[in-house]
């Protein structure tokens, strides 16, 4: 397991309770120290008392040679780096890819990434995502979510080993579109945090929402996804659960902004919001493809601090009138 962030630590917590023994990479030594001598992270799930078969390290070649499927969970911006160091050491095992974004830098998902700079075959990566806060994983509260890869003999042998009571994993074929359903709904999710710290109401919420996920699946099916895959989990599942869920880091920073913090401010802590370098990364894909994706562009001029909130909103509600399919 390679992230000791809070999803990394979850994604170890429920390897562990599938029956497996894993060891989790963290680049913090407060991290390892604490996994190690009590049981605990003690930076991200601090509460959390973590199984006696997990085990931590700061070797990225001690946790890339180890066992036969390493989950990755690094931050999507700082995920090139560590993939680099982690190649000499991989040898023929399956990464599964944890990680919801799309760099800034190159516009590249993670399966792009992976392939550049490990030259993983297909058959050797996968990808995890859908409605999952790493809290309640962390619980072992009931939870599903989607695997994707191009081996259905490795998405079912993933499947086998990691599906619990707690946790559901079904496959999918659709690598494109599970990537970009997860790195795009956190997009979304500022919006709708920002329409909760402005007191617009459900009806704004709920019609955010659904133009929101009409306009990542516009975007994903153009870049090679299946339209199917952005009303299941990974799309609508996870869309909802972030728009909404009072656990979601995305909707956090839109709130925050919406009742008029700072931007430096709000981005202050140790967690990563994922959504606040995607949204740079979306609008740029959506003008190269020429998709229009009018709430990602407010969102993304928000953050450049080129426009409010506010005028924002007055923005959306008061563009060209259009039939609901467009």
């Amino acid at each position: 397991m390679v992230g000791g962030g809070s999803w990394g630590t979850a994604l170890a917590c429920h390897a562990c309770r599938a029956g497996h023994q894993v060891l989790l990479w963290a680049r913090e030594p407060e991290v390892v120290e604490g996994v190690n001598r009590e049981h605990r992270n003690p930076l991200f799930l601090s509460e959390l008392q973590l199984p006696e078969n997990l085990a931590a390290t700061a070797s990225l070649e001690e946790a890339g040679s180890f066992g036969e499927v390493l989950f990755f969970v690094v931050p999507v911006q700082f995920a090139r780096p560590v993939l680099r160091e982690l190649a000499p050491h991989l040898g023929e095992r399956v990464l599964v890819s944890a990680s919801k974004g799309i760099e800034v830098a190159t516009l590249q998902r993670m399966d792009q990434l992976v392939q550049e700079e490990l030259g993983l075959s297909p058959e050797r990566f996968a990808v995890l995502s859908g409605p999952t806060f790493a809290k309640e994983v962390a619980a072992g509260l009931p939870a599903a979510a989607v695997l994707a890869g191009q081996s259905q003999k490795v998405l079912c042998e993933l499947q086998r080993a990691f599906s619990t009571p707690s946790l559901r994993l079904y496959r999918s074929a659709d690598v494109v579109g599970v990537e970009l359903a997860g790195a795009l709904k956190n997009v979304i999710a500022i919006a709708a945090g920002m329409a909760a710290g402005l007191g617009l109401g459900h009806n704004a919420l709920a019609a955010l929402m659904t133009r929101g996920l009409h306009e990542i699946a516009r975007l994903g099916v153009r870049l090679g996804g299946q339209a199917e895959t952005f009303r299941g989990l990974a799309g609508m599942g996870d869309l909802v659960l972030t728009c909404t869920g009072q656990l979601s880091r995305n909707r956090t920073v839109g709130e925050r902004l919406g009742r008029g913090e700072p931007l430096e401010q709000v981005l202050s802590g140790r967690e990563v919001a994922e959504g606040v370098p995607t949204a740079k990364a979306a609008a740029a894909l959506a003008r190269r493809e020429g998709v229009e994706m009018p709430i990602t562009f407010a969102v993304e001029a928000i953050l450049a601090e080129r426009l409010s909130p506010k005028e924002a909103v007055t923005a959306l509600m008061t563009r060209e009138l259009k039939e609901e399919t467009q």
